[in-house]
This record gives C-alpha cells, structure tokens and sequence, in this order.
C-alpha cells in the first residue's frame, strides 16, 4: 500500500518509518509544518530531516514553508486548545489533499509518535479528514518507540527541538524554564 506520511520532524520519524516499513507499507514523505516558526528554526528542522534522510533513502515532498498558512488557520484561537487542533488540522488536510492528488492510497502522521500530543483528538480529526475526503488514513499508536528514537538521534548528533514548532509553543517552553 502507499502511504503519504506527514513528517512533523525528523526524530518522530525514526520510528513510525521503521514499523511502517516493516509491514510492508511503501511509504514516502510530506514535511508540511507551517507552523514551525522562525524560519531559521524551521530550516534547522529540515536540515535535520535531510542528514537523516541520508541514511533513510525516502522520498520526502517539502511543499513551500508558507508561515502564513498557519496564521490564518489560528487567527484569533491562539489558546493552547485551539490553535493545537487548528494546527493539527492544517497540516493533516494538507497531507490528505496532497497524498489524494498524488495517488497515494492511505495516509497518515508522525505525530503519532509524541507523548506530547492529544493522540486521540489526532486520530478522530485524521480519521473524519479520511472520510471527508475519501482517503484512507492509518491509525498506528507509534509512542512506544519514542525514546527509543531520542535516544538514537543523540547517539547521531542529530538536533533534537525542545519546543513543539509554533511561536506560541516556544514561549510557553521559555516561560516553563523561567519558572524553575
């Protein structure tokens, strides 16, 4: 089967790509994350995702990073509960529209992988995009593998982020280490 998977990062990668691989997925990537901001954090993260993708041999899309798509889908919903489902959404219609227009069968996202994300919110919103847009999304709970992953992306020197992507997200990780 061939499976679009939306890459939030490169270390949430690692595993979601060894299992889907391991069954038998034929899968290529979609690094669509207009949420990531500033830019030069942005460009960090994609770097990352090509040094490691040098080891990995994936097809990996990288649509235009377009900052303002992410903007307009949060405008006015910055609170945490809402921009993240906002977020969520953009990035997961993108990748549902783009594996349609590109004759993928099934869909799905590394953001499976984090115990830092509402699991369940992403697979009901990922598994109503599915039924909208008549793609199938593939629903795996990858978060067993993600310290597994961390760990190997230290033991490569690969930049490991410390905030989740989005302005509002890097604030509130400053915040956090301010308080402590």
């Amino acid at each position: 089967m061939d499976l679009l998977l939306h890459i939030c990062c490169a270390i949430c990668l690692i595993y979601p790509l060894r299992v889907l691989q391991s069954k038998k997925f034929k899968v290529k990537g979609f690094f669509y994350n207009p949420n990531i901001h500033p830019f030069l954090e942005y460009r960090r993260r994609k770097e990352t995702l090509q040094i490691l993708n040098s080891e990995f041999k994936l097809e990996i899309f990288y649509p235009e990073y377009k900052v303002e798509d992410f903007f307009r889908s949060i405008n006015f919903n910055e609170e945490k509960d809402k921009r993240c489902l906002l977020c969520w959404k953009l990035r997961l219609e993108n990748t549902a529209e783009f594996a349609l227009n590109n004759g993928f069968s099934s869909f799905s996202t590394t953001l499976l992988v984090s115990p830092y994300q509402d699991h369940i919110k992403i697979k009901e919103m990922a598994q109503e995009i599915s039924r909208s847009k008549g793609i199938e999304f593939y629903y795996e709970d990858f978060r067993e593998g993600f310290r597994q992953a961390h760990n190997e992306a230290k033991q490569k020197g690969l930049y490991c982020q410390n905030y989740c992507g989005c302005i509002y997200s890097e604030i509130e990780r400053w915040k956090a280490l301010v308080k402590s």
